[in-house]
């Protein structure tokens, strides 16, 4: 049996941190990976997903290149080649993740299915290994929702969807939530009629953000229809979906379930393990300890907020949390920073208004600017969406929502606000360039900061300064 530091099951985003943490902190990190190592993300969610929206993109440039002047013929689209450059981007990013290049830095990589044989034993393959701690990092794979007829029609999930070559003449989608948004409005833009399926369409997100891209969606030509499938058929080479409640019936000859995920807790020895669980995940304390001292959790497999980013911070916290106990710290997050990378995108980071107001009731204020007051936004015809920043009465910032073309790369700012308990004026004592979006930030904030001056118990006295000068 052989004595190792950490054994880390699951080499995606989560398993990836914390195993090179662990190297850098020079101990004998084992990472065990049964299919791809980078994960979901790598080969499946992010990285195919974004360089599929980046040649909707381009279609879609084309196709309203004529609103700016320049005379273009429809796009053709070859999904052929859209398959090919995905799979280069793959590629390229996995390149920075193969078991050579984590080899060199420090990482001992095992691929096989591991699974606990004792308390403190995980074996894989041939070997037995006891660590000092062990990482669970086994991800999720998507939810096949329980439609009568589902198991008798071709379907895809974002697992599937990248080795298609054929461009179907209606996708349908069944879910609303951001895989299924954002792979419809890339799906739309390359040539195809398409139509979501859902109760809602991105609930999680504010109102105003999930009428921004409803409407955009329904501009663009995207149904979206509100309701549950009952069930599917096949009629001829069309695939018939029909609802619950209308009995409408929907016809297409693609269908993708983009109806959320679950996490992979099975087939691990986690009884064995004494490790406490159910379908919806591992349980675990802010510190991401299982009822097993020596086993931690992180990312997807516990079953709460799924995000590449957050996963990875999970990755390295666990590890701190195991090795340095002077250094501990919470690990659970009740709000993590997110994009829905639609067009235009929508960035939230912190409460959302509803959210807010159940916490704090009428102690809550809300501050509202359009994209058609940042300079940058309207030269980019770039101005449906807005900032929203939702505070607390004396203005500190209790969340965000972006919506434009570049809101995830915008929320930076207020994840750094919220983590050092900003108030909203705060952000306009820096400067931003012009003529960049932040600006527009920046603008929020000074109309805010006017208003806690001007408006405030400060009022009489800056006045009195100004005139005195």
């Amino acid at each position: 049996m052989e004595q190792v530091d950490a054994v880390v099951i699951g080499a995606g985003s989560g398993g990836l941190s914390a195993a090179e943490f662990g190297a850098q902190l020079g101990l004998k990190m084992v990472l065990i990976e049964k299919n791809k190592i980078g994960g979901d993300c790598t080969w499946y969610g992010c990285v195919p997903s974004k360089a599929l929206l980046k040649i909707a993109q381009i279609a879609q440039d084309v196709r309203t290149a004529s609103d700016f002047g320049i005379a273009t013929a429809p796009p053709t689209v070859d999904m052929v080649q859209v398959k090919h450059y995905i799979n280069n981007v793959i590629r390229d990013i996995y390149a920075h993740e193969t078991p050579e290049e984590l080899e060199k830095r420090g990482i001992e990589v095992v691929m096989g299915e591991a699974t606990f044989v004792e308390r403190d034993v995980v074996q894989v393959g041939e070997r037995k290994l006891k660590p000092r701690y062990v990482f669970l990092a086994t991800g999720g794979r998507p939810f096949i929702p329980p439609i009568e007829g589902l198991a008798d029609v071709p379907y895809h999930t974002n697992e599937t969807l990248w080795d298609n070559e054929r461009l179907p003449q209606h996708f349908m989608v069944i879910g609303g939530g951001p895989i299924g948004s954002e792979i419809a409005q890339g799906y739309r833009r390359l040539g195809a009629e398409v139509t979501v399926i859902d109760v809602d369409l991105l609930p999680r997100e504010e109102p105003e953000a999930r009428e921004t891209v409803r409407a955009v969606f329904g501009r663009e030509g995207i149904k979206v229809v509100q309701g549950l499938v009952a069930s599917a058929r096949m009629d001829g080479n069309d695939i018939v979906l029909r609802l619950k409640d209308s009995g409408e019936e929907i016809r297409g000859d693609m269908l993708l379930i983009a109806a959320g995920r679950r996490p992979t807790v099975d087939n691990l020895g986690l009884d064995i393990a004494g490790v406490d669980y159910t379908p919806k995940g591992i349980q675990v304390n802010n510190r991401l300890r299982t009822s097993n001292r020596r086993v931690y959790a992180l990312g997807d497999a516990l079953g709460k907020q799924q995000f590449t980013h957050y996963a990875a911070w999970q990755g390295s916290q666990a590890v701190r949390n195991a090795f340095l106990k002077p250094f501990t710290a919470n690990a659970l997050l009740d709000t993590v920073p997110a994009t829905t990378f639609t067009d235009p995108e929508i960035a939230r980071a912190g409460l959302t208004e509803a959210e807010a107001r159940q916490r704090y009731g009428a102690d809550v204020k809300v501050h509202m600017m359009g994209m058609d007051r940042t300079d940058r936004a309207v030269a980019e015809d770039d101005t449906e969406g807005f900032i929203k920043v939702v505070s607390r009465q004396n203005n500190k910032i209790l969340g965000a929502t972006v919506v434009n073309a570049r809101a995830g790369d915008q929320i930076i700012e207020f994840i750094n606000a919220l983590d050092g308990g900003k108030r909203v004026g705060s952000l306009a004592e820096k400067m931003h360039v012009y003529p960049t979006y932040s600006t527009g930030i920046q603008l929020l904030s000074a109309f805010a900061l006017a208003e806690e001056v001007v408006g405030g118990p400060l009022e009489a006295i800056v006045k009195l300064i100004a005139r005195l000068n």
